[in-house]
């Protein structure tokens, strides 16, 4: 085990905001660790540090010599009019048979892998900026969010690629299912100090609260310990024969500290005022038919939701959940058909369209007051802003200078602070951080009103729903079986997808071995001496890697610079040797496979 970078006492401010206190973490070649912290805390500061994008004000950081940092891209990195399979071959610099066996690996084929890349839903082209990482041969993944707006099966498929991968992962997510699915490690980003656990995020959040509850208990006992020496010490103080017992007495009360208990920090309590509880239905939709004026999404809907209910709507990206999601909120006028709403249903909807046309002239405390139902306390008000990480000297901001994300929050925030009977709900935790979705999660199972969501957040998800409507191949149907019984299928799905697309491989191979043998007698000694030359080649980088590890522990070890340069300067040409050996094994296996 090597470790691949080794942060020491690291310091990061932005103005009067100091975001890394002196903060230290070692990570190393075999490590999988989801990254965890308040949203604001600097999660995304460090990983622009690791990728050497910002400076630190103090500190340092070691890199490994052959740390190969990949980072999952947000920005569009494509061409117009390129395909997927000629990004990749543009990308990474491979051959074309070396991109579509790894673009395989993520399902992308046929018109996925060579029609144009920018005409696919963002899960595909996920799908094809991780083939894209696969290429470069990193050993170091960073994942900044990377499961947002992704569909459950390009999940499962990234899930299944990070299992598998052969080096170390760091995860930034608020994604609780996809975290524990992934990462063995959690660390923490908390007052500017960093953590690293061992154990998933489950873990983490219950050993959390295990200490939490200790502190609260030990500083109960030492509240009370202190009570009965300050009444001692007021009796006694003042008597001839007890001043000593006195004086003594007031030394142990002294030495009395209290624990410093971070839940004032780390924990979230949201609220969602009540509404009356009614049965009977809340949406009807005969005859249905959603979509654009150019372009029908799916027609012949036809089904019913209850009072009370919490419906999940669910499938791949693309399908049409927004488009559902924005016509039953009146976005978007119905193609055809009917939809009606139960009698008095006040709806209200949280959608990017919604969250990004907020009134630029109000303040955020303006905003909240505007939307809060009546009787709402300016306490009630503070609260939940505080929730979703509005201080309250920030309430005066104007609407108009805050972030995309921001705006998310505050709109979210205001629905929250409302008097309605219907949520719908686009992605509501896209821009929460861990604590923060799950007391969301809390807060909804609370909540006596319907509730009509769509999330790619699965614990979020299986949480919340209590009914799962499916839009899929231009129908939307309520899904007869829960959330668990819809994830239990796709993963069937995924999984037989995989077994057939290594069947697939497995008899390729066989072909190809059968067509190689005639040509094999034919080409006589040459391909006797590639394999040869390939094997002493492996057997020489092993030697050669043997001897790198083992000036690696000693860098590893090193106490001085000057030691540690001469170390470095040790090993490079170890690496340079490597490198000229590792081309050279490819240009004989890429000749054998030929």
């Amino acid at each position: 085990m090597a470790t691949l970078i080794d942060i020491s006492n690291v310091t990061k401010s932005y103005g009067a905001q100091e975001l890394l206190k002196e903060a230290s973490v070692s990570l190393a070649d075999d490590q999988k660790v989801g990254f965890i912290g308040r949203n604001g805390a600097g999660k995304s500061t460090l990983l622009r540090i690791l990728l050497e994008e910002e400076s630190v004000d103090s500190g340092q950081i070691a890199r490994h010599p052959n740390l190969r940092v990949g980072y999952l891209r947000q920005h569009d990195p494509f061409q117009e009019g390129e395909s997927a399979l000629d990004f990749l071959m543009r990308d990474s610099g491979q051959p074309e048979w070396k991109c579509g066996a790894v673009a395989g690996q993520f399902e992308l084929k046929g018109r996925f892998l060579n029609g144009p890349v920018k005409e696919l839903s963002g899960g595909w082209q996920t799908r094809v900026k991780l083939a894209a990482l696969l290429l470069h041969e990193p050993n170091f993944l960073m994942l900044d969010e990377p499961t947002n707006f992704l569909d459950l099966r390009t999940q499962l498929l990234l899930e299944d690629f990070l299992k598998d991968y052969r080096g170390a992962v760091l995860v930034v997510s608020h994604d609780r299912s996809f975290l524990k699915a992934v990462c063995s490690q959690t660390l923490e980003l908390k007052r500017g100090k960093l953590t690293l656990y061992n154990g998933d995020v489950d873990q983490y959040l219950e050993n959390q609260d295990i200490l939490r509850e200790r502190d609260e208990r030990t500083n109960a006992t030492v509240l009370a310990k202190r009570r009965q020496l300050e009444t001692f010490i007021a009796k006694n103080k003042a008597g001839a024969n007890t001043a000593s017992q006195a004086r003594s007495k007031q030394k142990q009360l002294d030495r009395l500290t209290l624990t410093e208990i971070e839940s004032a920090e780390s924990t979230v309590h949201i609220v969602i005022p009540q509404t009356e509880k009614r049965q009977g239905v809340a949406l009807a939709c005969e005859q249905l038919a959603i979509g654009y004026p150019d372009l029908k999404v799916a027609d012949d809907i036809t089904l019913e939701i209850e009072h009370g209910s919490r419906a999940a709507i669910v499938g791949d990206n693309g399908q049409g959940k927004t488009t559902f999601l924005r016509t039953i909120s009146g976005s978007l006028p119905p193609k055809d058909g009917e939809l009606r709403w139960g009698y008095h249903c006040n709806v209200a909807c949280y959608a990017q369209h919604v969250y990004t046309s907020l009134p630029d002239k109000m303040t955020i405390r303006e905003y909240l007051e505007h939307e809060s139902a009546p009787g709402t306390t300016a306490q009630q008000i503070l609260n939940v802003a505080g929730s979703f990480l509005f201080k309250e000297q920030a309430l005066d901001k104007n609407i108009k200078v805050l972030s995309g994300g921001e705006r998310a929050r505050l709109c979210l925030a205001g629905i929250l602070l409302g008097n309605y009977s219907i949520l719908i709900l686009d992605e509501p935790g896209n821009h929460l951080d861990v604590e923060t979705v799950e007391a969301l999660g809390d807060a909804l199972v609370g909540f006596q009103g319907t509730v009509i969501f769509t999330s790619h957040d699965r614990h979020f998800m299986g949480k919340v729903a209590t009914d799962v409507i499916e839009v899929a191949n231009g129908s939307v149907k309520s899904y007869e079986g829960d959330y668990d019984a819809y994830l239990y299928r796709v993963k069937k799905e995924v999984a037989d997808g995989h077994r057939e697309a290594n069947q697939q491989s497995v008899a390729k191979q066989e072909q190809q071995s059968k067509q190689d043998a005639p040509r094999e007698k034919g080409y006589g000694g040459k391909i006797k001496e590639a394999r040869k030359e390939l094997s002493a080649i492996e057997r020489k980088i092993a030697q050669l890697d043997e001897k790198k590890n083992s000036i690696n522990e000693k860098f590893l070890k090193a106490t001085s610079p000057g030691q540690a340069q001469e170390l470095h300067e040790e090993m490079q040409p170890l690496v340079d040797e490597i490198g000229e050996l590792e081309v050279r094994w490819m240009e004989l296996y890429e000749f054998l496979e030929q």
